[in-house]
């Protein structure tokens, strides 16, 4: 990692939710409160492997219900939007929640059939996101403004009203490939990862920063976030057979190998140490998605906060 890299004084963590209810919602948002969690995060499919929500409608209702909690997309799917409506709905919720929104955005492309459905070709999804970030960010000045691109062109178009946050939400972006994390370089404000090592993530720092600076951007702050799948269990062995279940039943393929490496798996103190490196690597805001039920989630977060947060603040 670019030991000059401007990263925050502070450690956050953040849960990352796939609500199946109004009432289970109203519950999570309460113990985040109670459990002093810093964020909510939540994800984006049109379609997906089980039911899931529209991704700012759920940020929108949680911020109603929490005034301190800040909400995230992680991540949300720009690509299969028009950015004028993505721009239009994000400077909404920018006002609504008083700044405390983050646009976590991505390319996906993992489930081709939502891309089908929303008459969107699979190809060139970089080039979309690249260009869609562009376009809202200028129509989030809230001023009269025309755009000529590859695939979004219009003139004289006065977006109101522009973003109570100057500039607009921080934009912190996904991907882990090269071309993704020198996009994040050029133009995004973080970087949200997900199954990667630390060694993957420091690297990964140095390749946002390298990107950054071959168009001579100085970067002033990054936010460093890092998606963690967490499983508690009586052992790390127990914890893992559950997690790959649940995995492998989630993405529809065998996830065994992939939880062994990626989730932070065992006893608090074993959690803990799988973290502990990530933070080493530059991690400032870790999201947590505990893998089981609705129940199970919301236990495994008390105990996350009971046992492992006070030390995880500490660092």
């Amino acid at each position: 990692m670019d030991n000059t890299l401007p990263l925050a004084n502070t450690v956050e963590v953040g849960l990352m939710a796939g609500f199946v209810s109004h009432g289970h919602l109203v519950d999570t948002v309460g113990l985040l409160d109670h459990s002093e969690f810093d964020s909510l995060w939540v994800g984006d499919h049109i379609a997906f492997t089980s039911p899931i929500f529209d991704p700012l409608l759920q940020l929108a209702q949680a911020a109603a219900l929490s005034p301190r909690l800040k909400v995230g997309t992680a991540i949300y799917l720009l690509p299969l939007r028009p950015p004028a409506i993505a721009a239009k709905q994000a400077a909404s919720l920018d006002h609504l929640t008083d700044g405390r929104f983050v646009f976590g955005l991505g390319v996906g492309g993992e489930f081709p059939s939502e891309f089908e459905a929303c008459g969107v070709p699979v190809g060139k999804r970089g080039a979309r996101l690249a260009e869609g970030i562009d376009v809202m960010r200028m129509l989030w000045r809230g001023e009269p403004c025309s755009y000529e691109g590859e695939f979004t062109s219009f003139k004289d178009v006065h977006m109101q009203p522009g973003t109570l946050t100057a500039g607009g939400p921080s934009i912190w972006c996904g991907g882990r490939s090269k071309s993704a994390l020198s996009r994040i370089g050029r133009m995004a404000d973080g970087w949200i990862s997900y199954v990667v090592t630390p060694e993957q993530y420091s690297e990964g720092l140095d390749t946002i920063v390298k990107g950054a600076a071959d168009v001579g951007r100085q970067l002033s702050s990054l936010g460093t976030a890092h998606l963690q799948f967490v499983r508690f269990g009586d052992s790390r062995e127990q914890a893992l057979d559950d997690a790959s279940s649940i995995l492998s039943k989630r993405y529809a393929m065998d996830f065994r190998r992939a939880a062994e490496r990626y989730c932070a798996l065992g006893t608090p103190d074993e959690v803990l140490a799988y973290l502990k490196p990530f933070y080493t690597a530059g991690v400032r805001t870790f999201i947590l998605d505990f893998l089981g039920s609705a129940e199970e989630q919301a236990a495994q977060l008390e105990r996350f906060a009971a046992d492992v947060l006070p030390a995880l603040r500490a660092m």
